[in-house]
């Protein structure tokens, strides 16, 4: 644990158990739509489902970017993920992205995943509104995934038809905003 970062953040005022609580509800919010996100993209079927297809994978990936990103923070706040998955997905800070009972139906697919992305908008905001001036670091964490959830969810709400969002499918490139957190070797 990095003592002098937990012990800056309690000094700017913010408490730090309540922090690590909502980061790592979060964290399992992002694996679990990692995982939720795979069977969602397999039933994207038909000329409805393969339009979407790519951009529910984009979406996955970087899920589970932010989980990755996130977990380095929680433990430098002397925080830890549950030991049981199980456990761990249930703590959720998101209801479960599941399948929709018609699973051949893209328009309820997109329903499941917008309303995750709304959920993880709702959550990334909450942290940085609790962060803004006192911790920088996980400030610049939960902004930069605040980022990319809310161009998921401007993604999904197109293909809903709920009006234009002004935002594009990034070609080649994931997680833009996060990639300054992750630690990927070459």
């Amino acid at each position: 644990m990095a003592k002098v970062a937990r012990e800056m953040v309690e000094k700017a005022g913010v408490d730090v158990d309540v922090l690590l609580d909502l980061l790592i509800k979060n964290a399992s919010a992002e694996l679990t739509t990692f995982y939720y996100y795979t069977s969602l993209r397999v039933n994207l079927i038909g000329m409805e489902g393969e339009g979407i297809k790519e951009i529910a994978e984009a979406a996955r990936i970087e899920d589970r970017n932010h989980f990755e990103a996130l977990i380095p923070r929680i433990y430098e706040l002397g925080g830890k993920i549950p030991n049981d998955l199980k456990e761990f997905h249930d703590i959720s800070a998101c209801p479960p992205a599941k399948l929709p009972e018609s699973t051949n139906d893209a328009r309820e697919i997109l329903k499941v995943l917008v309303e995750a992305e709304r959920c993880a908008v709702r959550g990334y905001t909450e942290i940085c509104n609790l962060t803004a001036g006192k911790d920088h670091r996980t400030y610049d964490l939960a902004l930069s995934i605040l980022h990319e959830e809310v161009e998921h969810e401007s993604w999904f709400s197109e293909f809903l038809g709920e009006g234009p969002s002004g935002h594009f499918m990034r070609r080649g490139e994931t997680s833009p905003h996060v990639r300054k957190f992750l630690h990927e070797s070459n």
